[in-house]
């Protein structure tokens, strides 16, 4: 029997999606290797269809870089707790689920699909600040990217925080901030 985490038919390894993979993380059909989208590839962190050998670069955060400083790159922990699916026990099933998924009886439950922008969000809940600094720092991060996908805002928001009445040293002379224009 397979993983549990995998979807489709006669998939070996984990978090496959699709038909026919082996290895691991494959969405497509008869893919063997790593990371593969697509159909028929052999190798690693293919986009597309029929490729033999492994890519040097691949597309992250729509941005061309090499592989080897993705792979170098520490990841954050929290991804690991978003999943398109999630195994669902027959004893934890509704009726609803029962009926709409009959081979439960034969699998002993079902996968769930899952809402990817909620299951972001319940991952990011629980992130650790360290886990959301890993994040920005992943080769080619663009935040205005990861919001389309995940629904999560990293962007570094400027505070517009009132400076009326600081005070600032410059030069061993203090001086006191006040609003443009105000003379008094």
């Amino acid at each position: 029997m397979t993983n549990k985490t995998n979807t489709g038919n006669y998939n070996t390894g984990y978090f496959n999606t699709g038909y026919c993979n082996t290895g691991d993380c494959n969405t497509g059909e008869y893919n063997t290797g790593e990371y593969n989208t697509g159909d028929y590839n052999t190798g690693n962190c293919h986009v597309g269809c029929f490729n033999t050998v492994s890519a040097k670069k691949a597309y992250y955060f729509n941005r061309l870089i090499d592989i080897a400083d993705w792979d170098k790159a520490k990841k954050p922990d929290w991804f690991s707790r978003v999943s398109p699916t999630t195994w669902i026990p027959e004893l934890k099933m509704t009726e609803g689920e029962k009926s709409d998924h009959p081979y439960y009886k034969t699998t002993s439950g079902y996968l769930r699909t899952n809402d990817m922008k909620t299951t972001w969000a319940e991952a990011y809940a629980n992130a650790s600040p360290e886990d959301i600094e890993l994040t920005k720092a992943l080769p080619a991060f663009d935040a205005e990217v990861f919001l389309e996908i995940t629904g999560i805002d990293l962007s570094d928001k400027v505070v517009d925080a009132p400076c009326e009445g600081r005070e600032v040293e410059i030069d061993g002379v203090t001086y006191v901030l006040k609003l443009k224009g105000d003379t008094e």
